[in-house]
C-alpha cells in the first residue's frame, strides 16, 4: 500500500473508532514507527488529532470532525462485490434479501470504468461453499442474543439427543455452508458449538439462579490450558495432508516434513479424543498414527471390525 493510501485509510479508520499505533500497525502490516510518523504528517496536514493514554488509549479525531464522501477505487469495489458475491452462495442468512440489493446499489453508484475493470475478475473468481439445503429460522434472533450474552434455553437435535440446553452464546460464525453459534453449555460447563440449523426453538431465560461464566474473548486464539491433552503424533501423505488441511480445527497444524511427506504435531483435548479416532481412521492409508499408542489400537480395532464386515462368508 502508497503511502498516501495508508494515510487516508487511518484517517477513515479513526473515522471509526479510536486506534492505538499498534493497532494500526498490525492492520496495515507495517511498523509502529511507520505510524507514529504518519499520525505525525496527519497534524501537520491540519487534521485535528489527540491522543489519550490508559487501557482505552489511543489516538481520536476531534468531536464533530468528518471526511467529505469518499469514492471507491477499482481494487476497494472489488473486494466489497466479492464479499458480498460469496455471501450469496449461502443457503439461508439473517440479509436473504439486502445480500442482493445492495450488490445493485454499489454497483449503482460506481463509475462506468470501474465496473468495466471489476465486473470481469468477479465473473471468474469465487468463494466455493457447499450447496446444502436447510432454514435457520433462529440465526437472527440468537444473533441479537449473541450480543447482549443472554443465557438462552434451546430444543437442541444432536446426533444422539433431541433435548433442551442452556446456552450462553458467544459468537456466530459460518462455515462449510453450515451455521454455526460458539456457546458456553451449562450442562457440558464448557464451551461447545452447535450448528444453527438444529436449534428448534428458542426461550430467554429470565431466572437470576444462574451466573454468567467467565466466558473467553471472542477474538482470543488462546486454548484452554487446562484442560487435559494428549500428544498426537501422524504421518501423511499428499492426499491425507489437503484432506487434513480442511480441518477448522487442526488443519493449521500440518507441516510438509519431506519432499513427500506430511506430518501433524499437536495436543488432543481429550474431549475431542473418540473425534480424531474417528478422524484419522477415516483417512485410511492416507495418515498413519505414530503416537500414542493408545489411538493406533482404538484404530486398529475400528480397522479389524470393519473387515469383519466385509469379508467373505
Amino acid at each position: 500500500m502508497k503511502r498516501t493510501d495508508r494515510i487516508m485509510a487511518i484517517l477513515i479508520s479513526l473515522q471509526q473508532r479510536p486506534e492505538t499505533a499498534q493497532s494500526l500497525a498490525d492492520k496495515f502490516e507495517v511498523s509502529k514507527r511507520t505510524i507514529l510518523r504518519d499520525m505525525q504528517s496527519l497534524s501537520e496536514m491540519g487534521i485535528p488529532l489527540y491522543s489519550t493514554t490508559g487501557p482505552n488509549g489511543g489516538f481520536r479525531l476531534m468531536e464533530g470532525y468528518q471526511l467529505s464522501p469518499l469514492q471507491f477505487d477499482s481494487k476497494e469495489a472489488l473486494t466489497i462485490l466479492f464479499a458480498l458475491q460469496a455471501m450469496t452462495r449461502i443457503p439461508d442468512t439473517p440479509f436473504n434479501q439486502e445480500r442482493w440489493t445492495v450488490i445493485d446499489k454499489i454497483k449503482a453508484i460506481l463509475p462506468e470504468e470501474t465496473l468495466q475493470q471489476i465486473d470481469p475478475i468477479l465473473n471468474h473468481v469465487e468463494v466455493e461453499i457447499p450447496n446444502r439445503n436447510y432454514k435457520t429460522p433462529f440465526l437472527m434472533p440468537l444473533l441479537e442474543y449473541t450480543t447482549d450474552a443472554k443465557w438462552l434455553n434451546i430444543l437442541y437435535r444432536s446426533k444422539k439427543h433431541n433435548r433442551w440446553s442452556q446456552i450462553v452464546p458467544i459468537r456466530i460464525y459460518t462455515a462449510h455452508g453450515f451455521w454455526y453459534s460458539e456457546a458456553y453449555s451449562n450442562h457440558h460447563q464448557e464451551v461447545r458449538t452447535f450448528r444453527v440449523d438444529r436449534i428448534d426453538q428458542i426461550e430467554v431465560i429470565q431466572s437470576k439462579d444462574l451466573n454468567l461464566p467467565n466466558l473467553p474473548n471472542k477474538n482470543s486464539k488462546e486454548t484452554k490450558l487446562t484442560e487435559p491433552s494428549i500428544r498426537v503424533i501422524v504421518k501423511l501423505t499428499y492426499q491425507g495432508a489437503l484432506m487434513t488441511e480442511q480441518d477448522p480445527h487442526i488443519g493449521h497444524l500440518v507441516k510438509n516434513v519431506t519432499e513427500d511427506a506430511w506430518e501433524i504435531d499437536y495436543m488432543c483435548p481429550t474431549t475431542e479424543w473418540d473425534y480424531s479416532v474417528q478422524y484419522f481412521f477415516s483417512l485410511g492409508l492416507n495418515a498413519e498414527v505414530i503416537e500414542p499408542e493408545s489411538m493406533k489400537n482404538e484404530i486398529y480395532k475400528l480397522a479389524s471390525e470393519m473387515c469383519l464386515r466385509y469379508q467373505n462368508k
